[in-house]
C-alpha cells in the first residue's frame, strides 16, 4: 500500500502545525499549506521530518496558497497531485479570527464576508474540488485507505460569542456542511468528520488569554486546563487511521468537556 498522503489547510501554525506533526508521526505524508508566514511553514516542515518514525517512506512539502481563492484553490490541487499523486485525507484546518472583536450590533460586513470567505466558502468549494477528483479516480483507490475529509470547526459552531457572531456563523455554517458532505459522499466511501476544539493555547488567543486563564480556573470545562493543537492533532490522527469506519458526519468535541451541561 502506498504511503498516505494528508494535505492539512493553514498548516503553518497553531491547530495546524498539531495536525500536521501528528499525521507525520503516523506515518502519512504531509502537503503543508499555508497563505503568508513562509518561515513558519519551512519550522512545521522541520517538525514533520523529525516527527515521521524512523525508516518512514513519508515525505512533507510546503504549498502557498490562499484557499479563499479558487484559482489558488486549483493550482494548490494541482500541485499536491502532482508532488504526491493523490491525497488520502483533506483536513480542513485554515480559518482566521475577526480582526477587530466588535459587538453584534456594530459588526461590520467587510469583517463578516472576510470570515465567510475564509472560513466558509474556501473549505466549502475545496471540498468540492477534492470530492470530484475522488470520484474521477475511484479505480486508483485499490492503492489507498478510504479517503476522508476532516472539518476543524469550533465551539464557537454553537455557542454564542455575540462579540465575534461573524465568526461564530462561519463555523456553525462548517458543521452544516460536514453533514452535507457526509451525506452526499457516504455511498463512494468517502467519510466526512468534524472536529470541535474548544478553548486552544494558539497565538489567535493572545489578546484574550488572561480572560481564558480565569474562565478556566473558575471551572469553565471539567477538565481544567487549556487545550493543545497536539490534543487536536491525536484526533485527526485516529480519525485518519480509520480508526471510525462505521461513522460518518461524526462530531468530536475535544474541548476538555466543555459541551456537556452541568448543572
Amino acid at each position: 500500500m502506498a504511503t498516505p498522503v494528508a494535505l492539512v489547510t493553514g498548516a503553518s501554525r497553531g491547530i495546524g502545525r498539531g495536525i500536521s506533526v501528528a499525521l507525520a508521526r503516523a506515518g502519512f505524508s504531509v502537503a503543508i499549506n499555508y497563505v503568508s508566514n513562509p518561515e513558519a511553514a519551512r519550522e512545521c516542515l522541520e517538525l514533520c521530518r523529525e516527527a515521521a518514525p524512523a525508516g518512514s517512506s513519508a515525505s512533507f512539502e510546503i504549498f502557498p496558497a490562499d484557499i479563499s481563492q479558487a484559482r489558488e484553490r486549483e493550482i494548490l490541487l494541482n500541485a499536491v497531485t502532482e508532488r504526491f499523486g493523490w491525497i488520502d485525507v483533506l483536513v480542513n484546518n485554515a480559518g482566521v479570527a475577526p480582526t477587530v472583536r466588535q459587538d453584534l450590533l456594530e459588526a461590520t460586513e467587510e469583517s463578516f464576508d472576510r470570515l465567510i470567505r475564509i472560513n466558509l466558502r474556501g473549505p466549502y468549494f475545496l471540498t468540492q474540488a477534492v470530492a470530484k477528483r475522488w470520484l474521477a479516480g475511484l479505480a486508483q483507490q485499490g492503492l489507498h485507505p478510504k479517503p476522508k475529509i476532516i472539518n476543524i470547526s469550533s465551539i464557537s459552531a454553537y455557542a454564542p460569542s455575540t462579540n465575534r457572531g461573524d465568526y461564530c456563523i462561519s463555523k456553525a455554517g462548517l458543521s452544516m456542511m460536514t453533514q452535507l458532505f457526509a451525506s452526499r459522499l457516504a455511498a463512494d466511501g468517502i467519510g466526512v468528520y468534524e472536529i470541535r476544539p474548544g478553548v486552544t493555547l494558539t497565538d489567535m488567543v493572545g489578546p484574550v488569554k488572561e480572560k481564558y486563564d480565569r474562565m478556566i480556573a473558575d471551572g469553565l470545562t471539567p477538565i481544567a486546563r487549556w487545550g493543545t493543537p497536539q490534543d487536536v492533532g491525536r484526533a485527526v490522527m485516529a480519525i485518519a487511521q480509520d480508526a471510525f469506519p462505521f461513522s460518518t458526519g461524526e462530531v468530536f468535541n475535544v474541548d476538555g468537556g466543555f459541551h456537556i451541561r452541568r448543572l
